[in-house]
């Protein structure tokens, strides 16, 4: 029985290998290639989908589209696919799932349901190449129902390519920038040195009033996901932050906060290693878009020369003409051997954060940071330059309970009522920034009650004390306040005339030598007069 089965087998067989062998001989492979192309068509007229296929290699180069459907088919495929491949990529701080070879997955946009499959395949007898390739051929198949095609096709292509370049920015690591000395470029032509930023800093971690902290989010939020609103308004992608106020605020742990809020790098840009207002553009011009280009205590940072030149002016100019000539030369050479030559005036500035070359790139955030708000010039401060004003002020009641939650792990309800109720009560007349309360903590992390009470001790202290300078004028409380507020403007002005003359000591010898020549001429027509007399 047996011998018959594989008897009548063998004859199968044999009749199949004769049939084959007939056919390619009777249809050559044209033939073969021409009908399967027809069959093909006739099943795709009949057939209710469509399907594209994405390559990972485009001819030489690789195919964007297909590492970012990879990208994207990760967030959907760690839920829903079976079998699944686990990587991490360069400079990456995430794992991310992928499909595994010739597996599916089906996904659904506005609606309408696709599915992808992961096709991987054997390549044929490669060709001589300069570059490697791999043995296997990898691509993507996207089935779609024809009449959701012209729908969904082309926005869908779309949300991909978006949904995958937001997964990138996600888990690449930050990256910190600061500008070279004197506007060097490195060995890969960037004027822009960079290290990883691991600033930990967040909006939960903050110490900051929960409502003021809330509004910035907001309008950080409104920002990164206001590319179609700044386009129809015909505005530049870009928004300023001022943030000014006492040191030991938090103006640094803001910008980290908001670094890491956004997912964006940061450039550091120190305005005294800046030469010229050409070589600030240039600066611009090499930063990347979804950065923050900070400048900090930019009150400090630099002589802005337009506005101390056109108050510095002299109204006479008539007299020893060679004399004023060879001193304002000689106060030039001054200023480029002690200021390093910087030229950087307050209209490069100015154009700098809301001019033409501000618009060099898209969704860029400027800050600005400050202790003296005062000695800012006006034109630096207008909304379009300094959208949002953030005021970093001593710490409150809200942002104390904030510090204790992150330095001793106690929530506002694990805290004695008593203790509580005075700290809100000393918390405002203490006047001490969350940096001084946090160095308070840090000390007695690891014995939390004694750190609470040794906070409301020193707090107390702080208090008493503001409290005896406002009351040693003997006077009522409105005119302790107007004195003091006196005093403040008047060693405000005195610190700020002390700066001016530091920073124009160069112009001091022109202005000595017109002191000079018109003394000069003063003691010729005094002598002229007695001879006359």
């Amino acid at each position: 029985m047996m011998k018959e089965i594989w008897t009548s087998l063998a004859s199968v067989m044999g009749v199949l290998a004769f049939c084959q062998t007939l056919l390619q001989t009777v249809f050559p492979p044209e033939l073969r290639y021409a009908s399967s192309k027809l069959f093909n068509r006739i099943f795709n007229c009949f057939s209710s989908y469509c399907y594209f296929d994405i390559t990972e290699i485009d001819g030489v180069n690789t195919n964007e589209l297909y590492d970012a459907v990879q990208l994207y088919l990760s967030t959907s495929a760690s839920i829903v696919g079976n079998r699944l491949s686990l990587t991490r990529a360069l400079n990456s701080t995430a794992f991310t799932f992928a499909l595994s070879n010739n597996d599916s997955v089906l996904d659904t946009f506005n609606g309408v349901p696709v599915r992808w499959e992961h096709v991987v395949t054997q390549r044929q007898t490669q060709s001589f190449s300069w570059r490697p390739i791999s043995d296997e051929k990898r691509g993507f198949t996207l089935r779609i129902r024809k009449k959701d095609r012209p729908i969904i096709l082309d926005a869908y292509l779309d949300h991909i390519m978006d949904t995958a370049t937001e997964i990138r920015r996600k888990n690449k690591d930050r990256l910190l920038y600061t500008n070279s000395r004197g506007g060097s470029i490195d060995s890969r032509g960037h004027p822009w040195e960079s290290v990883p930023f691991k600033h930990p800093s967040t909006f939960d971690t903050l110490a900051m009033d929960p409502a003021k902290k809330a509004e910035i989010i907001k309008d950080l939020g409104d920002f990164a996901d206001g590319q179609s609103f700044y386009q129809k308004t015909g505005r530049a992608w870009k928004r300023g932050y001022l943030l000014y106020g006492p040191p030991g605020t938090g103006k640094s742990s803001m910008i980290a906060a908001m670094a890491n809020f956004l997912g964006y790098d940061i450039y550091d840009l120190e305005l005294t290693e800046v030469s010229t207002n050409s070589e600030l553009r240039k600066l611009l011009m090499k930063t990347t878009s979804k950065s923050i280009i900070v400048i900090e205590d930019i009150d400090c940072s630099i002589n802005l020369s337009d506005r101390n030149k056109a108050g510095s002016r002299p109204k006479n100019t008539n007299t020893n003409t060679n004399l004023n000539l060879s001193a304002a030369a000689a106060a030039a050479d001054s200023t480029d051997q002690d200021g390093g030559g910087n030229t950087i005036t307050l209209s490069g500035l100015l154009n700098f954060t809301d001019g033409l070359w501000s618009c060099c790139g898209s969704e860029r955030i400027f800050v600005f940071t400050t202790n003296h708000i005062e000695k800012l010039d006006p034109a630096l401060l207008r909304s379009g330059r300094m959208d949002m004003h953030i005021f970093m002020n001593h710490c409150s009641f809200e942002a104390l309970k904030i510090l204790l939650r992150n330095y001793l792990g106690l929530e506002a309800e694990e805290v004695e009522k008593q203790v509580l109720e005075e700290l809100e009560e000393v918390t405002g007349k203490a006047e001490m920034t969350p940096a001084d309360i946090s160095e308070v903590l840090i000390r007695k992390r690891r014995e939390k009650g004694r750190a609470v009470v040794e906070l409301l001790e020193v707090l107390k202290g702080k208090a008493a004390e503001k409290n005896g300078k406002r009351g040693g004028g003997g006077g009522g409380a409105k005119g302790e306040k107007v004195i003091d507020n006196e005093m403040m403007m008047m060693m405000m002005e005195e610190e700020e005339e002390q700066e001016k003359r530091a920073l124009d000591s160069p112009k001091e010898g022109s202005e000595l030598a017109d002191d000079c020549s018109n003394k000069g001429d003063d003691d010729d027509e005094q002598t002229q007069t007695t001879t006359t007399g």
